[in-house]
């Protein structure tokens, strides 16, 4: 089960503007999941359209997130604001275990689910998934950096441990 589950049966969609938005212990569990230290704001306004097979779902996902700097772990205030483009379709049914899966580019976007519904919210907390960048860093970093001796070439290169031994000698 989702930690942000928003579940929509294409058939019934007469085309429609939803606005979506995660709770605080929604958010709270998604932090958890992708390894913030906290989700202030996740929202998004999506248009969703009956499609003759699935469903689109075309808008925004707008988030303000904070996670700790790649390099001195002190806490990083980011807002997200990607667009979103998905078609949700029907599961094709398994195919053969060595069967080779060619994709085109419109394919990309497609997400298959099974039985009458899809889940939207989980989507939504994907794309925001794939938003985040792991190796932010904040105002701090080159600080951080010196500190740790990782500014300069000769004390931060890939032989860097083995010219500290030559220097002890």
């Amino acid at each position: 089960m989702s930690e942000f589950s928003r579940t929509y049966d294409p058939r019934l969609l007469p085309g429609s503007r939803i606005d979506l938005e995660a709770s605080e212990a929604e958010r709270t569990a998604l932090a958890k999941r992708f390894g913030l230290v906290r989700i202030d704001r996740m929202q998004a306004r999506i248009e969703l359209e009956r499609e003759s097979a699935g469903a689109s779902a075309k808008g925004r996902l707008q988030a303000a997130i904070v996670q700790s700097c790649a390099v001195s772990g002190e806490d990083l205030a980011v807002v997200i604001d990607e667009p979103v483009n998905l078609h949700f379709i029907p599961a094709r049914g398994p195919s053969a275990p060595d069967e080779e899966i060619e994709l085109e580019a419109e394919e990309l976007d497609e997400i298959e689910f099974e039985g009458s519904l899809f889940d939207l919210g989980e989507a939504l907390a994907q794309t925001l998934a794939l938003a985040i960048d792991p190796y932010a860093v904040g105002p701090n970093a080159e600080e951080a950096r010196r500190k740790a001796g990782l500014l300069d070439k000769d004390t931060s290169g890939p032989f860097a441990a083995l010219a500290a031994l030559k220097k002890q000698d």
